[in-house]
């Protein structure tokens, strides 16, 4: 039996890259499946019913079950009618999977307001939309007397976590919200039964490869039998197993790529200096020059 046998999971963006090896591999393990994916560009621009349905013909192709949704995770009616198609569809929902995202990079000084907000829809407000509605379907089903395990697991990024890229101001402040947000609604949402996590990962994708100087880095050029460590399909064992009933943790943020996973820790308190006195310029000057 399958670590995921008879649950109902949402993956969203699973119609390429990672969300996709998170499709495949959640079917194998005896989930259903509704494969969310909008099929638009790199850059959200778009929209095509292929990426979701193919992803479903090969999991049908396998034997497993699985559902297309091509909603807009950025809007909240949307968000609230993939979360609808799954309980109709499939009976229950236990599994929730945020994973789509655009890229519209672009530097501070000359970055535009649609491609700011672009980002942070799709990202922070995709992840919070999703996430909302399947909380209250949970929310309801605990007040109603029933047991409730859950799981969500969010998608973070190195960038904007442990890592600064320039040119992704956009990208790094949605991908930080997503992690502040992950442990806000673990804390919120463990009376409920549900668990919350969120991971960074690195792998090849449409993304990925359209980040400036990643490209060369990400390539496939990988013999024949040897292990490739950028492919997406590292990825999918961490999101496996903290979906599972398994899986104890709630309130982490994962780094993973290849053969490597990390906890991360973001945004912890470092050196300090105190003061009995009210603070004077000079003494902070003096005291903080040699942070720089």
């Amino acid at each position: 039996m399958g670590a995921l046998e008879g649950k109902v999971a949402i993956i969203t963006g699973a119609g390429r890259g990672i969300g996709r090896s998170h499709a495949l591999r959640f079917a194998n393990e005896g989930a259903a499946v509704v494969v969310n994916d909008l099929g638009g560009g790199n850059d959200g621009i778009g929209s095509d019913t292929g990426p979701a349905q193919g992803v479903v013909n090969e999991i049908l192709a396998g034997g497993g079950r699985a559902v297309a949704n091509t909603a807009n995770v950025a809007n909240w009616e949307e968000a609230g009618g993939l979360v609808d198609q799954a309980i109709n569809e499939f009976g229950a929902l236990h599994i929730v999977v945020n994973n789509a995202g655009i890229l519209r990079d672009s530097f501070v000084a000359g970055v535009t307001e649609a491609e700011w907000d672009a980002v942070l829809a799709v990202h922070l407000k995709g992840h919070a939309a999703v996430l909302h509605h399947a909380a209250a379907y949970w929310k309801t089903q605990s007040k109603a007397g029933k047991a409730v395990k859950a799981a969500v697991i969010n998608t973070a990024s190195a960038s904007g976590t442990f890592m600064v890229n320039a040119g992704q101001a956009n990208y790094g402040a949605a991908k930080a919200g997503i992690a502040a947000l992950t442990l806000v609604a673990a804390a919120e949402l463990e009376r409920y039964g549900v668990r919350v996590n969120a991971i960074a990962p690195v792998a090849r994708t449409r993304l990925t490869l359209a980040t400036p100087g990643m490209g060369a880095i990400f390539a496939a050029d990988v013999p024949d039998g040897e292990f490739d460590a950028f492919h997406p399909d590292n990825i999918a064992p961490l999101v496996t197993y903290l979906a599972s009933d398994e899986c104890s943790i709630s309130g982490a943020v994962f780094a993973v790529q290849g053969g490597s996973i990390s906890k991360v820790t973001p945004m912890q308190i470092g050196a300090t200096i105190e003061s009995d006195t009210p603070w004077e310029l000079d003494d902070i000057h003096k005291r903080l020059a040699n942070w720089a």
